[in-house]
């Protein structure tokens, strides 16, 4: 991939950069945390076009040749930040997924947009940043690892409750879950409506995913 260090959105390139390498040693481990967290305030300030790796140095306390070293342009470390926080909504999803639901399905995608509106509350700004330069639930085949894994997470849900389920294509049913819920959870968290309570949204959210996946004359379904 073409190096990019102007204000060109990375989502025109077709795969996410790489780090150069990967910190081995607990005291590069310590700095590439820090790099990563001063790019995360710069990137929630100043946006994707005035983000560069001098400033993300300067805001880390380090050297910009100690940020090339694992990091050869912006563009591989806001594809950095965003695999760690592909990998914290992994987590949370993944944790939602395992416990058990008393109200089954319906418990599920209530915990899962419960857990996903918690996280993006955290920082807002810099998930708006993250989320416009590399939409978090991409297509299967051009994800992130964490992507990937909250795909088949999701996908092994409706795939246990399938018979409760309306469209016949679960892969379909699936991208469609990930993408509403996606949409309608930074639309809450990231820009939130103020003139709703935040519970009544959460309610609407789950509403609006359940009646796409229980309506009982959606098109596909298999006789």
């Amino acid at each position: 991939m073409a190096r990019i260090e102007n204000s060109r959105s990375p989502s025109a390139a077709r795969a996410l950069p790489q780090p150069r390498k990967a910190p081995r040693q607990a005291r590069s481990q310590a700095m590439v945390e820090a790099i990563l967290e001063a790019t995360a305030r710069v990137l929630a300030e100043r946006g994707y076009a005035g983000t560069n790796t001098n400033v993300v140095a300067e805001r880390a306390g380090v050297s910009v040749g100690s940020v090339y070293q694992y990091f050869p342009h912006k563009d591989s470390l806001v594809a950095a930040l965003h695999e760690r926080h592909g990998a914290q909504m992994y987590a949370a999803i993944a944790a939602v997924l395992a416990a058990e639901r008393p109200d089954g399905l319906r418990g599920h995608v209530q915990a899962m947009v419960r857990a996903l509106l918690a996280a993006h509350r955290v920082a807002p700004e810099l998930h708006r940043v993250l989320e416009k330069e590399f939409p978090f639930f991409d297509a299967p085949r051009e994800q992130s690892a964490a992507d990937g894994g909250i795909y088949h997470q999701v996908r092994q849900l409706l795939q246990a409750h399938r018979a409760e389920i309306t469209p016949a294509d679960l892969d379909l049913a699936t991208w469609m879950l990930l993408q509403t819920m996606e949409s309608l959870v930074h639309a809450a968290a990231i820009d939130p409506p103020a003139m709703f309570p935040a519970d009544a949204v959460e309610d609407a959210i789950v509403q609006v995913l359940m009646g796409y996946l229980t309506a009982a004359s959606a098109p596909g379904r298999a006789g």
